[in-house]
């Protein structure tokens, strides 16, 4: 890797990534980008060799000495306990910010919103996507959401910069924090606080699933939209998929460390081999790195071809319409059109023209917030118990226990006390003992002395949860949310 030209990893991938990355390859040869490309193994045929994560130990110092990682689609194995390679090199790479622009290009690309031109800014590293789960009982399985307050800061002050650099003036924020106000509610609460720091960018906030209505419906009306992981990952299949086709979007992984780029769906195994993919998100995907590495003009040359081939009607199956396309073409033949098309500009379409440095530094917190106190009160023990609630209720209260049982719900519904009757109860239960005065902190040798006495007594106990007052605030959630 010592060669002049740039070192560039690139995987194949599975299903239809060998046919798009030799698309992209091939117009980025074409438009003379200065890459010297160190093809690496991952995915399906990593993941059968017997590793779990799909990508060998040997690989991660090729990405790591690299300085980006062009990457086709791949196919997790179904079963086996297989974790998605994306979210592996996302997480293990610090690649904490996903960067999806959805733009339509009306007339030339079928779509019911021709103004629609929004970035999907997505928190790349949290939230369910972490994959620690559990099976606690044969009937019951467990996913755990994380949201932590450094990794929303980052993510949405990077969404505010990246929205002040591109000269964009709305940034909206999308979570559902009228349910999950202890996670979702952290993130808008971030939100908020750093909004305050960019008085020149107007702030808005949509509960997601009325956001995710407005988006389908008028996306035209958003610019810059940052989000939680799930709903990320969700909305802007959404977006790419209303602005004319899901092949044409691509991403960018940006952390302080690395990047990856990739187009934003999936291996489509079922149309593998067969020369019909779409390469446009791949492409788009390759645009995106080339600006990130500071190559604007190869970028601009890349995406005006692009721009032409798409307003000549030189379109694949997925975006192809009688009366509106002019030629159906498989996958080589549009990176070849794509290929003829470079050094020219379109006519109709806006011509792409970027900025002498598409990249920007993130802005430094002015100052930390006081850490909080912490007081422990409590504990919420889950069960694993076959028994009707009656039946539970009354042995969990009979028994001798250093702290105080106050509340039994089953899937977050109170069943004692005041409980109803047509409550439907499955077979795991959690159980809050706290100290018997009401908010006083407990000894945490109390703690594992309470589940020692339900264990005692022949209670399966499947987990624990401490519960503690943030500055006098319950940490923890109330059975009715």
């Amino acid at each position: 890797m010592t060669s002049r030209k740039i070192p560039i990893s690139v995987a194949y991938g599975d299903g239809i990534g060998p046919e798009i990355m030799e698309a992209t390859l091939l117009i980025l040869k074409e438009a003379g980008a200065n890459f010297a490309f160190h093809v690496v193994e991952i995915g399906e045929k990593v993941y059968l060799k017997g590793h779990p994560t799909g990508i060998e130990s040997s690989t991660w110092d090729i990405i790591r000495n690299t300085k980006a990682f062009l990457k086709a689609p791949i196919t997790t194995p179904q079963g086996g306990g297989f974790k998605s390679l994306n979210v592996t090199v996302r997480t293990t790479l610090g690649l904490f910010a996903n960067v999806r622009p959805c733009s339509s290009y009306y007339p030339f690309v079928d779509t019911k919103h021709p103004k629609m031109d929004l970035v999907i800014v997505r928190e790349n590293e949290e939230d369910l996507y972490t994959g620690i789960e559990y099976q606690q009982t044969p009937q019951v399985c467990e996913s755990i959401k994380i949201i932590s307050r450094p990794g929303s800061e980052k993510i949405i002050r990077y969404a505010f910069e990246y929205a002040r650099h591109h000269r964009r003036k709305t940034v909206t924020c999308f979570t559902k924090d009228n349910i999950m106000k202890f996670s979702d509610g952290l993130f808008h609460k971030v939100f908020d606080e750093i909004a305050i720091e960019y008085p020149d960018i107007t702030k808005e906030h949509w509960i997601v699933d009325i956001g995710a209505a407005k988006l389908a419906d008028t996306p035209e009306v958003f610019e810059v939209i940052v989000l939680p992981n799930l709903y990320g990952d969700i909305l802007s299949d959404v977006a790419a998929q209303i602005s004319g086709s899901i092949g044409m979007g691509g991403s960018a992984n940006i952390g302080d460390f690395g990047c990856m780029f990739e187009a934003i769906h999936g291996s489509a195994p079922k149309r593998a081999g067969q020369n019909v993919a779409n390469p446009s998100g791949l492409i788009q995907a390759s645009i995106l790195m080339l600006l990130h590495l500071g190559e604007i003009e190869i970028a601009e040359r890349i995406h005006n071809a692009w721009l032409c081939t798409i307003e000549a009607g030189i379109h694949t199956y997925d975006i192809y319409k009688e009366g509106k396309s002019k030629k159906k073409v498989g996958t080589k033949e549009f990176a070849l059109a794509v290929c003829k098309f470079l050094g020219k500009k379109p006519s109709k379409l806006k011509p792409a023209s970027y900025k002498s440095s598409e990249k920007f530094t993130m802005a430094i917190p002015s100052h930390t917030p006081p850490e909080p106190k912490r007081e422990l009160v409590g504990i919420d023990l889950f069960l694993y118990s076959k028994l009707d609630k009656e039946k539970l209720q009354s042995q969990l209260l009979h028994l001798k226990t250093p702290l105080k049982l106050t509340m039994i719900t089953n899937r977050g519904v109170r069943t004692w006390p005041e409980g109803q009757p047509e409550t439907f109860c499955i077979e795991q239960w959690r159980c809050r003992y706290m100290h018997k005065e009401k908010s006083h902190p407990v000894n945490p040798k109390q703690l594992p002395e309470t589940w020692q006495a339900l264990l005692d007594h022949g209670f399966d106990v499947i987990k624990a949860e401490n519960l503690y007052l943030i500055d006098k605030k319950a940490g923890f959630s109330s059975a009715e949310g």
